[in-house]
């Protein structure tokens, strides 16, 4: 019977596999991407100090898109003086599973830059189109920080559109400059460093007469200064200050990589959802206070548009007529939630939050009165009777609703539940959470394959 079960979760596997390719084939290879499997990756690898590697899958459908880019990107930059090697690693052959795992590849495509034969690693977090490619591999390959020595040379490095780091020094020499060129080794991935003996060539900023850290910003305050070159000083500092007071998520781009940052963080996070066409103005104002109020207090605050968060409100099993909303999710996935929240009630409600004043928000929908559906509904509060206590072998979807790769798989999911439907120790069930993946409870044995690879 063990085996019919894993025949289903196979057949789920490969379904899954046909669900992920869907686009277009990749053009053909061309040579001047490197090949590497693990015979071959350690011996490449040393030889060189900067080489650039994409962990992917034949199947995958952003690798396929990726692919020609990445093959132009190849071929100009073959040319480079020194040339900047790109190369590939087929993650999902069996024989480089152990090599994808060594460098914590959980999604395709994965791009590592190593430096140094493969003693630095670093995270690819440049774009996705040949010229892109080219232009951001060219600065990763050269100087970690760039020397401001003119007015224009700090014009070109400083946008007033993304974040760029500068170390102003009295003299390129000491404990501090060296910090700091440690400092932009590590996060060169992240910001654009730049250092210079004189402040006075910088767009913005007063003159200092000791080692400062100047970050640049297109949000709060547009300049800051920071004076402590210890390491993890510096680190702490620029973690805090590259996410606004509040993160805006609406529908401008520029936006984008402050919500991946806000998610991303390790505070608490308070996320107010509004009508911004309607709402805003009310709320705005009030809101950055209460966020300015908690800064460094272990709290990070966004401030959506209710018109474009839609899938939040999916996630959270939440309704659009509860907006305005706010809701706290504590590091520990704990939820708080105050539906039509009034502009003058959420300082003290947060306040409230903040002094342990509120009950946890645990949702759950209704246990179905009738669920005869081949897949079985499970919801938070008959999730212990139907799956752990059942004694049976549970294949448990937890799903989103508005995720395209759960919509294609339900109607596999329902023909693997049909095959077991008249077997009493096998349930086939599914349950809204995100992100999206398959659990087997077997036996008192949990394992689990993710949907979610993008």
């Amino acid at each position: 019977m063990e085996a019919r079960v894993w025949s289903g979760v196979l057949l789920v596997s490969v379904a899954l596999v046909a669900l992920l390719s869907v686009t277009p084939a990749a053009a053909d290879e061309v040579e001047k991407v490197l090949t590497l499997d693990h015979s071959n990756f350690s011996d490449i690898v040393s030889n060189h100090s900067f080489i650039v590697v994409e962990f992917y899958a034949p199947w995958c459908g952003h690798c396929k898109s990726l692919a020609p880019e990445y093959e132009k990107a190849a071929s100009i930059l073959s040319s480079n003086d020194p040339p900047i090697v790109l190369s590939k690693v087929d993650a999902n052959e069996e024989a480089n599973k152990e090599l994808a795992s060594e460098f914590q590849v959980q999604g395709f495509p994965t791009i590592k830059i190593l430096r140094n034969g493969g003693k630095n690693i670093q995270e690819y977090n440049g774009p996705r189109e040949a010229a892109g490619i080219v232009d951001y591999l060219k600065k990763q390959a050269g100087p970690a920080s760039t020397e401001i020595k003119s007015v224009e040379d700090a014009a070109g490095l400083v946008d007033e559109k993304k974040i760029s780091i500068v170390g102003v020094f009295p003299k390129f020499s000491g404990e501090e400059y060296e910090t700091f060129w440690a400092l932009a080794e590590k996060l060169r991935s992240d910001y654009d460093f730049g250092h210079t003996l004189d402040a006075k060539l910088l767009p913005k900023g007063e003159s200092v007469s000791k080692p400062t850290l100047r970050l640049f910003k297109p949000f709060d305050e547009l300049v800051v200064d920071f004076q402590d070159f210890k390491v993890d000083a510096l680190e702490k500092f620029i973690e805090e200050s590259t996410i606004p007071i509040v993160t805006v998520w609406d529908s401008n781009p520029n936006n984008h990589p402050y919500i991946n940052k806000f998610f991303g963080g390790s505070d608490d996070k308070a996320l107010l959802f509004v009508t911004f066409n309607k709402e805003k103005d009310a709320f705005e104002a009030k809101y950055k206070n209460v966020a300015t109020l908690y800064k460094g207090k272990g709290i990070s605050f966004m401030f959506g548009d209710a018109d474009v968060t839609q899938n939040a409100f999916q996630y959270f099993g939440l309704k659009p007529e509860q907006a305005p909303l706010l809701i706290i999710q504590t590091k520990d996935g704990q939820k708080y939630l105050k539906a039509n929240i009034e502009p003058d009630q959420i300082e003290s409600w947060v306040k409230d939050y903040k002094e342990g004043l509120l009950k946890p928000f645990i949702r759950s929908e209704p246990i179905p009165e009738v669920n005869n559906e081949p897949v079985k509904v499970v919801v938070r509060d008959s999730l212990q009777d139907v799956v752990f206590n059942s004694g049976k072998n549970v294949l448990l979807e937890f799903y989103a609703p508005w995720c395209g790769h759960c919509k294609s798989l339900a109607p596999i999911l329902d023909e693997v539940a049909i095959s077991f439907e008249k077997d009493p120790n096998v349930l086939i069930a599914k349950f809204v959470r995100f992100p999206p993946k398959i659990m087997i409870y077997m036996h008192h044995i949990i394992s689990s394959c993710s949907l979610y690879t993008e």
